[in-house]
């Protein structure tokens, strides 16, 4: 079963995170930052991976550690979950419209990291969240999951839309990159013999 369980803990943050590459979409998010949630929910629910979250922060001061914690957890848990990657599709896409917002997120779990970001919010906060947190997320994700990882906007004028745009895209493309390739068998989707 591919499944694995993370738990970090600093001076800052209380974190676990469990997933299930193989599930139905199943999440249990609660990190005392609601936009956050909806948004980890949209990440589950859209790349099929079952997910449970549960953050404890610092959140008197700003949501930030939180959310980049959460990032940095779920990462690990990806990258253990998905194993030495035989098998699998490896690289994952996805151009994901809601209503004015488009977004197209392309990824490669490469296991080396990088984060291409061309996303322009035209707000700084949606509701109380701070919009700059969306990328602090997703560089954590693809530091500590080893994912090269590119999201681009290719339209939009709602920071919601053009935010869940981009979990939803990111989220559609990591269920098409850590899926069981019928014709691959057990070989490694590299020709280097390593990833």
């Amino acid at each position: 079963m591919r499944k694995a369980e993370i738990t970090r803990n600093t001076a800052e943050t209380q974190i676990s995170v469990s997933v299930n590459l193989d599930g139905t979409g199943k999440y249990d998010n609660q990190t005392g930052v609601g936009f956050f949630d909806h948004m980890l929910d949209q990440l589950s629910r859209h790349s099929m991976i079952d997910m449970t979250v549960r953050a404890t922060g610092d959140l008197h001061i700003d949501d930030h550690h939180t959310v980049e914690d959460t990032g940095i957890a779920l990462g690990q848990a990806l990258a253990q979950a998905v194993g030495d990657k035989r098998g699998i599709r490896r690289y994952g896409e996805c151009h994901l419209p809601m209503d004015d917002a488009q977004v197209r997120a392309a990824l490669d779990l490469s296991a080396r990291p990088f984060l291409v970001w061309s996303v322009d919010f035209p707000t700084a906060k949606i509701g109380a969240f701070d919009t700059e947190l969306v990328r602090e997320f997703f560089q954590a994700l693809a530091t500590h999951g080893g994912i090269t990882l590119h999201i681009d906007q290719l339209h939009g004028f709602s920071s919601h839309h053009i935010a869940e745009a981009a979990f939803k895209a990111v989220a559609r493309a990591l269920r098409m990159a850590v899926e069981q390739d019928p014709r691959a068998g057990d070989a490694l989707p590299s020709t280097k013999g390593a990833l």
